[in-house]
């Protein structure tokens, strides 16, 4: 990486020098974080107290992404924006945050998991104290973005100003959002802007970006923001499987005696849409011991059981099912920690009731409000929780038609427009939940304002040419460096 970046730095001089210019480059190989995290702590900038114009006029970066454990020095010296297991790439964009004076720019491309999730809580607190965000493109595919990289989530290019006061005069603030497939078609589209109040709640603890990233998705959480529910409102409560596999090994068997001596087991491949199948009798060990495993077994009751992960490109981030009791010969269940189940703590679900939430958990248009917020492959509990809801009322009549149909799946999108307020929703958006199985189809195709930056573009191509397996990322930082210096200097390209 660094020498195909002095490469690019290199043929960037040069293009200057032709025209009369002059620009130094300087390339540091050395940790970023722990480099700069002591002095930004002690001068209180991490946090806006020290701020001043001796900063950078831009940061741009393009971070390694990978987890590192809470007693990695880099997570300690920053630990004020870590919780749980950091990801590295946040710790980047916090540094940096704090490294620009006022008023100066920072373009980061990341995973899109910092916008949500409890994990990022305290990095969202600090950073949208510091930073203003202008600009969001979203890369939809997980898969196409970062062909060689095990990356599990979307991706964003995010672009915004240091202002230490911003969320003042939060209410005139726009961002503007485009999105793309993958690499290829990131300049077949448009921007579209919305105020800033409408992707980030900055009243609230959580401070979630979210990304409309079409009309429609605007609709979809304009609707299900306005139900009066939530799971604490119903009395219920979500939580995550206590059997953690490689911790109860000893519990877990591949054969069992149901209910004498055995509970059931439950794992994610148990869960299908709105249909939970046990045993499947396949690779998975399905049998948990009753005397030794006793604390890790809850009682058998109707639950709504979510898958905790979602594959690459599936086309459901959501994925619910009801399991009621009736279903499991046993008086006690297990179920594997890649599962959230749905619970009433003091009493039980009923069977309409659980049919109801896991249909509308099934449908496009929960899944749509989910994937506004969330870009990763990891649905949270947290996430889950802070979900609105529609009336007990109107939850028990959608599972009260969905269990009664033939194919309950097919039956579900039809069954929840009809009964929460499908006049709310233009038609055209209507049929686009109540149509297409496939929510990747519905998205718009949309890309950032096409801009023109020939001479950008060959600086990227001495990466391409000197380090195939790195051209991305050195071309992703000559673009936007190539771009800023002909705005900054007023040439068209």
């Amino acid at each position: 990486m660094v020498e195909p970046l002095r490469a690019v730095f290199a043929h960037l001089a040069a293009w200057a020098r032709e025209r009369g210019l002059a620009v130094a480059t300087c390339v540091q190989a050395n940790d970023f974080v722990t480099a700069h995290a002591a002095r930004l702590r002690a001068s209180g900038e991490l946090f806006g107290g020290g701020s001043s114009n001796a900063g950078f006029d831009a940061v741009i970066a393009n971070p390694p992404y990978f987890k590192i454990a809470k007693a990695d020095p880099r997570a300690l010296a920053l630990a004020e924006v870590v919780h749980g297991q950091p990801n590295i790439y946040a710790l980047f964009m916090a540094v940096a945050a704090a490294l620009l004076r006022q008023e100066g720019h920072l373009v980061f491309i990341t995973p899109r998991s910092f916008a949500s999730g409890p994990y990022f809580r305290r990095f969202r607190d600090v950073f949208f104290r510091l930073i203003e965000p202008k600009r969001v493109h979203v890369f939809h595919s997980r898969r196409n973005a970062f062909r060689r990289d095990d990356v599990l989530q979307e991706n964003v290019i995010l672009t915004g100003v240091r202002r230490d006061r911003w969320q003042q005069s939060a209410r005139k603030a726009r961002l503007g959002i485009s999105s793309s497939e993958g690499q290829e078609d990131i300049g077949k589209g448009r921007t579209r802007t919305i105020p800033v109040a409408a992707a980030i709640d900055l009243r609230s603890a959580e401070k979630v970006l979210r990304l409309p990233v079409c009309a429609e998705d605007e609709e979809v959480a304009k609707l299900v923001d306005a139900w009066p529910a939530s799971l604490h409102a119903l009395g219920l409560n979500i939580s995550t499987g206590p059997v953690v596999a490689f911790r109860a090994a000893e519990h877990i068997d591949r054969k069992g005696n149901v209910p004498q001596t055995h509970a059931p087991l439950l794992w994610m491949n148990h869960v299908r849409p709105l249909r939970t199948t046990w045993p499947l009798a396949k690779h998975k060990p399905e049998y948990i011991e009753r005397a030794s495993a006793g604390a890790l077994l809850v009682p058998n009751k109707n639950y709504v059981l979510l898958r905790r992960f979602s594959a690459k490109e599936e086309t459901r981030r959501l994925t619910a099912a009801p399991c009621l009791k009736v279903a499991l010969p046993a008086p006690l269940v297990g179920f594997e920690n890649h599962l959230n189940y749905v619970h009433r703590p003091s009493g039980e679900l009923g069977d309409d009731e659980t049919w109801g939430l896991a249909a509308l958990y099934s449908s496009r248009l929960l899944d749509a409000y989910f994937r506004i917020m969330n870009g990763n492959t990891q649905v949270s509990a947290t996430e889950i929780r802070a979900m609105p809801l529609p009336t007990y009322e109107k939850i028990v009549a959608i599972g009260r038609q969905v269990k009664k149909a033939p194919e309950p799946i097919a039956a579900v999108d039809r069954c929840v427009l009809r009964l929460l307020a499908p006049e709310r929703m233009g038609g055209r958006v209507a049929l686009r939940f109540a149509g297409s199985h496939d929510p990747l189809q519905r998205r718009s195709v949309l890309g950032p304002t096409p801009t023109r930056v020939s001479d950008a573009t060959g600086f990227a191509k001495v990466g391409r040419k000197l380090a195939p397996r790195e051209h991305f990322h050195a071309m992703y930082i000559a673009l936007v460096t190539g771009k800023m210096i002909l705005d900054k200097l007023g040439i068209e390209a």
